[in-house]
């Protein structure tokens, strides 16, 4: 506001800002949007409600739903949940969700999970040394 008061434009503060900050920071029609809202009086900074769809939704519901049917689909959940397929994906992303395979599963693995693993690697390591396997490799050319 003291920009505007000093009788700068929304072209200049922008190109203040950015070389100051970073370069994509803020564009010049941001701070022209700034400056009008400034000069009506609206020294308001956070942002006002506005219409769209809500950014908020049920956690509990969508980790019922995902528990229920883990190949929902995003389009699906969203259709369910009445609210965008970008909010239930940011949402699953916070459960710490991902989708592999057509599934939702969990993105970390469970102590069990990585337990399992490490014995199936084990057991892999164990067999080969007793197992002559390169013997019995066969090999061949184009001839």
């Amino acid at each position: 506001t003291s920009r505007i008061r000093l009788g700068h434009k929304a072209t200049e503060a922008a190109n203040n800002i950015c070389s100051t900050m970073d370069q994509s920071l803020v564009s010049t029609r941001t701070a022209q949007r700034w400056f009008n809202h400034f000069k009506n009086g609206d020294l308001e900074l956070d942002d006002l409600p506005r219409s769209g769809t809500p950014m908020e939704l049920d956690m509990d519901l969508l980790k019922q739903l995902i528990e229920e049917d883990p190949r929902s689909t995003l389009r699906g959940l969203a259709e369910q949940l009445e609210c965008s397929h970008t909010t239930v994906e940011k949402h699953l992303k916070e459960l710490g969700k991902a989708w592999k395979y057509g599934v939702w599963i969990p993105h970390d693995l469970s102590s069990h999970q990585l337990q399992q693993r490490v014995d199936t690697c084990m057991d892999l390591i164990t067999s080969h040394r007793n197992y002559q396997w390169l013997s019995n490799l066969i090999t061949g050319d184009a001839k």
